[in-house]
């Protein structure tokens, strides 16, 4: 395998970190103190700049307006990006949106390719994912309550979600919901588009995180449906494929995810050391415990990223090569393996930055408070653990080893 970088990609990931040096990261103290509607106009702005260098879109195809970028390239664009928590949005490859692309692009018929998929990809609109339910595990997307019961030529559907990420704003949801409950678990579900306006579909309430719920693209919403009529024609995919068109999505998403996760590894790191060779932590500035210290959160941080970000981009090679299927076990480990490691390097450098570590004058506390989550959405980390170890185990089950 080659990781090496074109000079063409090299140069694209030159100009997308000088912009989340320059247009980004001088927003970042509005953003994490401001309600997210009143940053709006300003990313419009930056939003229109991105397009006008022909950088948005990055994982779209160019017939789309997008750059085209493979899994690989993009994963890189990602890393970059994730330095700041306004990259994604400004470029035009954020989640909730970018899985919701992907599969209106792999199942989604012409029309609703030509009312959804081409204003999305755009960034006219945004749009939700449905799926994860309060009282049943977001892990197993296979249980599900939601329902959508065949009503002549329309789906009504009936149900409860939560953790909607972007619901707030969105002019449609994919919905996740049991259309055949008698089918075997994995043909039971469906997914079906439901513009936001719909009657019987509501928006409760934006769920604070942390004590903070958030506005419009950064929220996760509690949905409800209460005979919420859609016709037919908004099935994405086939009747019973939901679960299929959920692992399809889930694959690239995996990698996109951890890229960014990376990302804030590199954007903490950078301020773990700069903090570490500035900070006074002793009259005589020469503290030589304390120091020694901090130079093994550096290197054991520098390690963790380094190995994280190969152990990711050899997922998104080997996915390119032989698919999502076959590169499961690789998918599966870069998810607790990056969120951990990402979890470890912030709580470092929050921990260097001591009390000013815990307020908003830097990014940090908001990575703190909402990347701890990394942990746990897409499948907690123990159930990957399990699923994983499960497999493995069983691989050695008769097998002689010397």
């Amino acid at each position: 395998m080659d990781f090496s970088i074109s000079d063409k990609m090299q140069t694209i990931l030159q100009l997308v970190n000088e912009f989340v040096d320059k247009e980004l990261i001088p927003l970042e103290p509005e953003f994490v103190t401001h309600d997210f509607r009143e940053m709006l106009p300003v990313l419009a702005e930056k939003r229109a700049l991105v397009k006008r260098m022909e950088l948005w879109a990055p994982n779209q195809p160019r017939e789309y307006g997008g750059m085209g970028l493979d899994l690989v390239e993009h994963g890189l664009m990602s890393e970059a990006l994730g330095r700041s928590p306004l990259g994604h949005y400004v470029f035009g490859c954020q989640a909730p949106d970018a899985g919701n692309m992907e599969i209106l692009h792999l199942f989604g018929s012409a029309e609703q390719k030509e009312r959804w998929l081409k204003p999305l990809v755009a960034g006219e609109i945004r749009s939700c994912f449905a799926m994860t339910e309060i009282d049943m595990p977001g892990s197993n997307p296979v249980m599900l309550e939601s329902t959508a019961v065949e009503d002549g030529d329309d789906y009504v559907i009936n149900g409860r979600k939560w953790y909607t990420t972007a619901a707030d704003g969105s002019a449609f949801a994919i919905v996740m919901a049991i259309t055949h409950p008698d089918a075997p678990p994995y043909l039971r579900a469906s997914m079906i588009i439901v513009p936001t306006g719909t009657p019987g579909y509501e928006l409760v309430r934006n769920i604070p995180v942390m004590g903070h719920p958030g506005s419009d693209y950064f929220s996760h919403g509690e949905v409800r449906f209460q005979n919420c009529r859609v016709p037919k024609t908004n099935l994405l995919g086939g009747a019973g494929f939901g679960f299929a068109i959920a692992q399809e999505r889930l694959g690239p998403g995996r990698i996109h995810h951890c890229m960014r996760w990376l990302g804030i590894c590199k954007r903490a790191f950078d301020l773990l050391c700069k903090r570490a060779n500035e900070r006074v932590i002793s009259p005589d500035g020469r503290t030589l415990a304390s120091r020694q210290i901090i130079q093994t959160w550096i290197a054991e941080s520098a390690a963790e990223i380094q190995a994280a970000r190969l152990m990711t981009l050899h997922a998104a090679w080997k996915i390119e090569q032989v698919g999502a299927k076959e590169a499961r076990d690789d998918i599966a480990l870069i998810k607790f393996t990056v969120a951990n490691a990402m979890q470890r390097v912030v709580d470092r450098a929050l921990q260097v930055h001591g009390g000013l570590g815990m307020t908003d004058d830097t990014i940090l506390a908001f990575l703190y408070r909402h990347e701890r989550a990394a942990r746990i959405y897409d499948g907690a980390d123990e159930v990957h653990k399990v699923s994983f170890g499960k497999r493995m185990a069983r691989r050695y089950e008769g097998k002689r080893v010397r």
